[in-house]
């Protein structure tokens, strides 16, 4: 069995363990000798046929699902894998942000796991593992701008390092998955919202439906989305009875509007990242969260790219594969594997977080209580 951490350049094999919101996932990564990165196993269950019947995601459903299966998705990422507790030099989970109920779960489940196999135990910011994905997928390293697109978060950092970031911008009101979800409850689609609004908008004309571009232009690269979503419910209110070509339009014009309005705020963004400005260097602009699967935000947010020097460099997109964007256990394996290199160890003494911000540092932007910063 393995007492400690690996050494700063060692092999290390670490189990992650998901259970933030409403998937429940496990997943062993391995993280070679030279820092690259690969996925031995990814086990994702979802959760949407309980949550279904309420329109979203209910805690406390959400939280029981995660204890009735968890220990089998585990033994399946752990056979998938082909190895045994006594190869493993880690055990990571998320510890927050998300749904306390289900955080304890996997938490809790990964403190067993380590005190039974005497293995470092990494509690680790779901924000974080989205954030250094691209590590584990294109063994890309720090500095990089990200763009972290999720049901729960809309936000712009600088990622400096593993364990360093600066925010440069985030939502003063919804989170852009939380727009789509909500587009979708309006019109009547089914969840999860983003996928259904995607699909409905393919066969609308964007041009049919007038819409806002939330805080376009603003000098600080800071999102809005509660204004788009009033204006999509206003367009359905005066359109009553919808048609289905009716749902489709108001779709892909909001779809539009939203991928016009994160590209205008990430081009200020790579405005100001000084830190990424390097002679002969093209910058990179990451993408992750569940809504970096959109196909319209992608095609948005590579035209950004592809339209010249922003801030005096040249840019390149990276997204990883959509199924590492939505959440999933072996981002938070590889965040795991990448601190324990570098020498921590949380113990059984680390808790859960309803509100976890990556720049810690931050001032809130719109206040806090007592869960911590509300943005």
């Amino acid at each position: 069995m393995h007492t400690g951490g690996a050494s700063g350049g060692g092999e290390v094999l670490v189990l992650g363990i998901e259970t933030s919101c409403d998937e429940t996932a496990a997943s062993v990564v391995l993280r070679g000798t030279d820092g690259s990165g690969r996925i031995l196993s990814n086990v994702v269950r979802s959760q949407w046929a309980e949550h279904a019947a309420f329109g979203g995601v209910v805690p406390e459903i959400a939280a029981r699902a995660h204890a009735e299966c968890l220990d089998l998705i585990i033994a399946d990422a752990m056979r998938e894998a082909g190895t045994g507790w006594g190869n493993l030099h880690g055990v990571a989970a998320t510890a927050g942000p998300g749904l306390i109920g289900g955080l304890i779960v996997g938490l809790t489940t990964a403190k067993a796991i380590a005190m039974v196999h005497r293995l470092p135990l990494l509690a680790i910011n779901h924000l974080e593992a989205h954030a250094l994905t691209v590590g584990l997928t294109e063994g890309l390293a720090p500095p990089y701008l990200l763009l972290l697109v999720s049901g729960g978060h809309t936000q712009l950092v600088l990622v400096h390092d593993v364990g360093r970031y600066q925010r440069l911008g985030t939502t003063i009101d919804d989170a852009l998955g939380e727009a789509f979800d909500k587009t979708a409850k309006l019109l009547g689609l089914p969840m999860p919202g983003g996928p259904s609004v995607e699909r409905m908008a393919e066969g609308g004309d964007p041009a049919r439906v007038t819409l806002p571009r939330p805080m376009a232009g603003r000098p600080e690269p800071n999102f809005s989305f509660a204004g788009l979503k009033t204006a999509v419910r206003l367009e359905a209110e005066s359109r009553a009875p919808l048609s289905a070509g009716d749902v489709a339009n108001i779709c892909a014009a909001f779809e539009l509007a939203a991928s016009e309005s994160v590209a205008d705020r990430a081009k200020r963004a790579m405005q100001l990242a000084r830190e990424l400005r390097r002679d002969g260097d093209t910058a990179v602009l990451v993408v992750a969260g569940g809504v970096a699967a959109n196909r319209r935000l992608r095609r948005a947010l590579d035209h950004l790219v592809q339209s010249g020097d922003i801030g005096g460099v040249p840019w390149r997109l990276s997204i990883p594969p959509a199924n590492l964007c939505t959440d999933n256990a072996a981002m938070v394996a590889w965040a795991g594997a990448q601190n324990l290199v570098r020498g921590r160890d949380d113990g059984l003494s680390a808790v859960t977080r309803a509100r976890w911000p990556l720049d810690s540092a931050a001032a809130p932007l719109i206040g806090s209580g007592r869960h911590g910063a509300k943005a």
